[in-house]
């Protein structure tokens, strides 16, 4: 009697001993193919290791995924559990189910769940790559029963209203990738030039044209009527090597103007070593100008930056939905959403944009923008409503403000310092919490 107690004993113990390596080997699995980063694995898929490659074709149906895993580590963990409570109930008599509460409480946590866990943060890729194909077997061998689950899941949850998308990503890629570098950021491992390089990027597919054009009152033109010889001037005088080429009307853009099919033709005339008078006054610079190109405000920037390589141009000129001129955007625009201000030797020197007071506030121009004023200043002010800074305070007081004004939301206190006419030239923020 004592031999086959001892037999069943050892037996018995065993039996939970194994249970609680499948229990760690289930929660190891589910931290490591959950918290593995796809972007890595797929990486490491296409340069042929197979372990990542399934792993990624594992990691597809999280749902499916997470069912399996969490069926089989219960199914591990009651069955110990209830093996437990047997075995020391027959050493201890009532009292075994006290002591084997303690025991797989403590044997559970360390060895099941935080050990394992802790394991599969620290190797997540390395062991999801490890794990991929068993997990597969178990999601093979459980389908069934999570489909069965996932039924009466959504049955129980559709009657309190409750809709779920079995396709929809708990978090979409891009929103991955900007928490992931803003919290890099607040913890010093992201430069904050790197962060707003790479969600400018990532913006483009939400930002329209509309967002970074220049607007028509500071686009410099030129009057297609005008002597060749004042063209050439003017093209000369101008930082620009493209310019917009109007007739009668600034609204009525006739062509675009290049600098270099200019000189081409003018070099053309003087092949005879000289320019005469006649050959000027008979000189047609609608000959040399190109097309102009419209697009709509709405287009995003992801959308015209690909139009302006497919087309090889890195010009076009911003209308309305009545076609009417709106502003002009170049690839240079969109490009410094992502890198910052590009400047050349022909820019003329900008004057800053922002200044500070001895009080701590800020003096700052009211066109720019808000998204440039976010990126300089670190801040979150709000641009769904407004682009520039004095948009949004024209859009938040309801009203065109009094030189003088002040108004204070979205933690900051504005004054309207400037105007002209009814412009908000220049404004006065303060942030309302100081840290």
């Amino acid at each position: 009697m004592d031999t086959a107690l001892d037999a069943a004993f050892w037996i018995t113990a065993t039996a939970i001993l194994l249970l609680l390596v499948a229990s760690a080997f289930f929660s190891g699995s589910e931290t490591a193919l959950t918290a593995a980063s796809r972007g890595k694995l797929r990486a490491a898929a296409d340069r042929g290791h197979r372990g990542a490659a399934q792993a990624l074709h594992v990691t597809e149906d999280n749902e499916r995924l997470i069912g399996s895993v969490l069926l089989g580590n219960n199914v591990v963990n009651i069955l110990a559990t209830s093996l437990a409570t047997a075995l020391l109930t027959r050493v201890f008599g009532d009292s075994g189910v006290a002591a084997a509460t303690l025991v797989m409480t403590l044997l559970v946590l360390i060895f099941a769940e935080v050990l394992p866990k802790t394991y599969a943060i620290t190797n997540a890729e390395t062991m999801a790559s490890r794990v991929a194909r068993p997990i597969g077997w178990v999601i093979l061998i459980f389908a069934p029963v999570v489909s069965a689950v996932q039924v009466l899941v959504r049955a129980l949850l559709r009657m309190f209203g409750v809709r779920t998308d079995p396709d929809t990503n708990v978090l979409a890629v891009r929103e991955e990738i900007a928490g992931a570098l803003s919290l890099g950021h607040e913890e010093g491992v992201v430069d904050r030039e790197d962060r707003d390089r790479i969600l400018g990027a990532l913006d483009l597919g939400d930002r329209t044209v509309e967002e970074v054009m220049l607007h028509r009152s500071n686009i410099a033109m030129i009057d297609a009527s005008l002597p060749a010889t004042e063209i050439l001037k003017l093209c000369l005088d101008s930082p620009h090597t493209r310019l917009p080429l109007y007739r009668d009307e600034p609204e009525n853009i006739v062509g675009i103007l290049h600098a270099k099919d200019l000189l081409r033709a003018m070099h053309k005339m003087m092949g005879d070593g000289a320019v005469e008078t006649a050959e000027l006054e008979n000189f047609d610079i609608m000959d040399v100008a190109m097309t102009p190109y419209f697009i709509p405000e709405t287009t995003t920037l992801d959308d015209q930056m690909r139009q302006f390589l497919r087309r090889h141009t890195h010009f076009a000129l911003v209308v309305d939905e009545y076609g009417a001129l709106r502003g002009l955007i170049t690839l240079e625009d969109i490009l410094e959403e992502i890198v910052g201000e590009i400047s050349d030797e022909f820019d003329a020197e900008r004057e800053e944009p922002i200044a500070m007071t001895e009080d701590g506030a800020y003096i700052i121009d009211g066109s720019m923008t808000i998204r440039d004023l976010n990126r300089r200043q670190d801040w979150n002010l709000p641009d769904e409503e407004a682009n520039t800074i004095a948009g949004l305070v024209i859009h938040e007081a309801q009203m065109i403000p009094t030189e003088g004004q002040v108004f204070s939301f979205h933690g900051f206190r504005f004054e309207v310092v400037a105007k002209e006419e009814n412009r908000l030239a220049t404004l006065k923020i303060r942030p309302l919490d100081p840290s």
